[in-house]
């Protein structure tokens, strides 16, 4: 279970960019983070992963504290992928992170094998990452961050210039996933095919919590923070 109490954070511009967000993430379960741009998303993200030391607040991992514990625990999948993608292959990057926390290479590649085999992305082991369309490069990096076991998955708009086909794929692997899942999105058609629940985060604060698809029939509340109906109510009107 995530807990985040109170965090707050201003960048050395003085921008600043959470407000004091509080929420809980329960364990298995798949919420969505919704807002704006610039609301605070990719931030909130960026410490729940444990990659940004925080200023003021708390988040506790099954009870714990510290950067070391949510890296551990959380795995973040960036929007970028190409951020992500390091190494000359996609056996090799997806073994990355356990060969760096000491792993003999032999035992990772078995498991980055297993996994690449799970996502059904094997016939891609050899090819070099950045040389993948967007739907490939999406699920090598989820195999990089799934063969650390990590307890929690954090998104960062996991269908961001994907194609429909490559789209639908990523949806259904979240949602036969069995990792407690934080999805930051704009797509809100995609996070009602995936999620239970939503926060809506707005200006660094968050403004709403509910139960999906609930929530988001709710023309006004959407509208307030930025955001439209998702379009299969669109089209209902």
């Amino acid at each position: 279970m995530i807990e985040i109490k109170n965090l707050r954070y201003k960048y050395p511009d003085n921008h600043e960019a959470l407000k004091g967000v509080s929420f809980t993430l329960h364990s298995g379960e798949k919420a969505a983070l919704v807002g704006a741009n610039g609301s605070g998303k990719s931030t909130l993200l960026l410490h729940l992963a444990g990659a940004v030391e925080i200023q003021s607040g708390k988040i506790l991992c099954n009870d714990q504290e510290g950067q070391e514990t949510l890296r551990k625990h959380v795995g973040l999948v960036f929007q970028e992928s190409d951020d992500q993608l390091l190494m000359p292959s996609v056996l090799e990057d997806t073994a990355f992170n356990l060969i760096a926390s000491g792993m003999n290479i032999k035992q990772a590649h078995e498991i980055a094998e297993r996994i690449l085999s799970s996502l059904g992305i094997s016939h891609l082991r050899d090819r070099p990452p950045h040389k993948l369309s967007g739907g490939e490069k999406r699920l090598v990096t989820f195999a990089g961050v799934l063969a650390s076991s990590p307890d929690v998955i954090a998104l960062d708009e996991p269908t961001a210039g994907l194609d429909p086909r490559a789209r639908r794929r990523v949806i259904n692997f979240l949602r036969e996933s069995d990792k407690t899942i934080l999805l930051a999105s704009h797509d809100l058609d995609m996070t009602l095919d995936i999620c239970s629940r939503a926060i809506i985060i707005s200006d660094g604060r968050v403004s709403a919590e509910g139960t999906l698809p609930e929530l988001f029939m709710n023309k006004e509340l959407l509208e307030a923070n930025g955001l439209e109906l998702p379009l299969r109510y669109s089209y209902a009107l």
